[in-house]
């Protein structure tokens, strides 16, 4: 018999281990897996060899015993407890007697190269039965979202609105898109809650609503498109959005023995905060996100514009050195406007009160308006609300119309004595003509009417201040003989009902009503005590003591009164 471990009998024990290394290779892998076991590839154990002792000549060299893949505890009756050096042959056989089958047995599962998994091996087929699992269950997922949008009808996927400022200004919109195109919307398919005029524009998934008038403030609206159904047909369903409009914050103009202030305040005015400062502050307006003011200074006026907190100022430039006066600025056409008078002015050379519009940007020089070719004087001026237009009466009495953005010059409307007001999103002007007539001018064809009287009737109208839903009057209030008795600020209504907001008697007078651009509430500033209330020296002088009294046209909310004028809802400075 050879020594080598090649072609050599085999013992009972290698026998077995050979059978339960089979067994096991079996078990654990597939039939297309499994590798012939040969007997040369069997290791056992010490303890199995010396079973079988008695078949191996005593001269023969001990089988090797390969060390052990990994150790594990043995049954108190199996191995002795130090097993033999490699190579080495036992000192005594073990007495024939069959030991437990599994007792001291290396594992040869894991030591038999059959039962490893070598590189090459093909990978287990839990991953593709998984990835197969996940598979079926997003596609069943998708179908019944599509079943669900299919039976559901349309819903809504986004909505975009600004809030705040759709209580600056008319033309703010909500947008409603659905997750799917949508059929032809009907504007009778929506509602605004709140009720406020507006206009529909749907296309696709989206359907648009525009407020053609600014919304109140701290307003909770809901908007509900009512019967949406999908372009290719299926269940009806209502697309409901709500949206809360921000608590208003205003600004307003105070003037001192020190620098002269303009804060930015809540209704309550126990926020105020000043945004700029100066020693003389003649003028200010403000858009949705500016500020334009006019100081005066030494060598003539300054125009600054900034952010409406104060930030960002620049200077913009002026026709040249002069004052400036009667500032006023369109939102909607991103420009100022002013009178402008030259500060060298004669008989014979200067301009005076020539009016002038430039970009709030800065971008563009001041452009002055001429009628007929040459540069015109104007005694008063207003932006049309709402566009780029402005409306004006010249020195000669001539009322014209104008959009500065347009080549087609100025539009004759007439001859007038003043502008009274200015409607939001109508082009309709309030004039009185030249004969005290006082009529609803329309702007886009001139033709007029009457303005119809209130009723009660408290008097003839020095200012009014249209809103949505009526106007605001400032009336003076006569005597039999036509003297003055006292001024009142009266809200009228569109069929002509009259209220009456506030009155002065007395010393008193009112030189300012303004009303917020919904209507939601009025300003009224008073001066007190007028004949001992001293003016100040600026270019527009006014009395040094002003008080502005804040008023809730639609409900009974108790607002203060703040120390200043010129709340930033006046398009127009003060009239002394």
């Amino acid at each position: 018999m050879s020594t080598d471990g090649s072609e050599r009998p085999l013992t009972r024990a290698e026998l077995r281990a050979l059978r339960a290394a089979e067994q096991q290779a079996q078990q654990r892998q597939t039939p297309d897996d499994l590798a012939p076991v040969r007997a040369s590839d069997v290791e056992v154990s010490v303890a199995e060899a010396e079973e079988d002792a008695t078949l191996i000549p005593e001269d023969a060299p001990a089988e090797p015993v390969p060390a052990p893949v990994e150790e594990k505890p043995a049954p108190e009756h199996a191995a002795p407890e130090h097993a033999a050096p490699e190579h080495a042959a036992p000192e005594h056989a073990a007495p024939e007697q069959e030991a437990p089958r599994d007792a001291g047995r290396p594992d040869t599962a894991r030591a038999h190269p059959a039962t490893a998994a070598p590189a090459g091996t093909r990978p287990s087929r839990r991953f593709p039965l998984a990835l197969v699992g996940v598979l079926a269950v997003l596609a069943l997922f998708v179908t019944v979202l599509g079943i669900v949008s299919v039976t559901q009808g349309p819903r809504l996927s986004q909505v975009q609105v600004d809030p705040a400022q759709a209580i600056q200004s008319s033309g703010s919109r909500v947008i409603l898109t659905a997750n799917q195109s949508l059929a032809a919307i009907d504007p009778k398919q929506v509602t605004v809650e709140p009720a406020v005029p507006f206009t529909v524009d749907a296309a696709g998934r989206n359907v648009g609503i525009r407020f053609t008038v600014p919304l109140d403030d701290a307003t909770k609206y809901t908007v509900r498109v009512g019967g949406a159904t999908s372009v290719g047909g299926g269940p009806a369903s209502d697309l409901t959005t709500s949206f809360t409009t921000p608590a208003s914050r205003i600004l307003l103009l105070q003037r001192g023995e020190g620098d002269d202030r303009i804060f930015s305040t809540d209704l309550s005015g126990e926020k105020a905060v000043a945004v700029f400062s100066h020693p003389r502050i003649s003028d200010y307006r403000a858009t949705g996100d500016r500020l334009v003011v006019a100081v005066e200074e030494e060598d003539g006026s300054r125009l600054i514009v900034m952010d409406r907190d104060g930030g960002d100022q620049r200077d913009l430039k002026l026709p040249g050195d002069g004052y400036v006066s009667a500032v006023q600025v369109s939102d909607r056409g991103g420009l100022v406007g002013y009178s402008y008078s030259d500060r060298e002015l004669t008989e014979s050379s200067g301009r005076a009160s020539v009016l002038v519009t430039q970009p709030l940007s800065g971008a563009g020089d001041p452009r002055i308006v001429e009628v007929g070719g040459a540069e015109a004087s104007v005694a008063d001026w207003q932006f049309v609300p709402d566009s780029s237009s402005l409306l004006f009466i010249d020195f000669n009495g001539a009322l014209g119309v104008e959009d500065p953005t347009s080549d087609a010059g100025v539009q004759a409307m007439g001859n007038a004595a003043s502008i009274l007001g200015i409607s939001r999103g109508t082009y309709t002007a309030i004039v009185e003509r030249t004969d005290a007539s006082v009529v609803e001018l329309n702007l886009t064809d001139g033709s007029e009417a009457p303005l119809p009287a209130s009723e009660p009737d408290y008097g003839d109208a020095t200012n009014i201040e249209p809103f949505p839903g009526g106007t605001l009057r400032h009336v003076v209030q006569r005597d039999a003989g036509g003297m003055p008795t006292g001024q009142a600020v009266v809200k009228v209504d569109e069929k002509g009902a009259a209220t009456l907001i506030t009155e002065v008697s007395g010393t008193d007078a009112i030189i300012q009503a303004c009303v917020s651009p919904s209507g939601q509430y009025a300003a009224v500033t008073v001066a007190p005590d007028l004949p001992g209330n001293a003016y100040d020296d600026l270019l527009l002088p006014l009395p040094t003591t002003l008080h502005t009294r804040l008023i809730a046209l639609d409900s009974d909310q108790k607002l203060p009164i703040l120390s200043g004028f010129d709340i930033s809802w006046c398009r127009l400075a003060p009239q002394p």
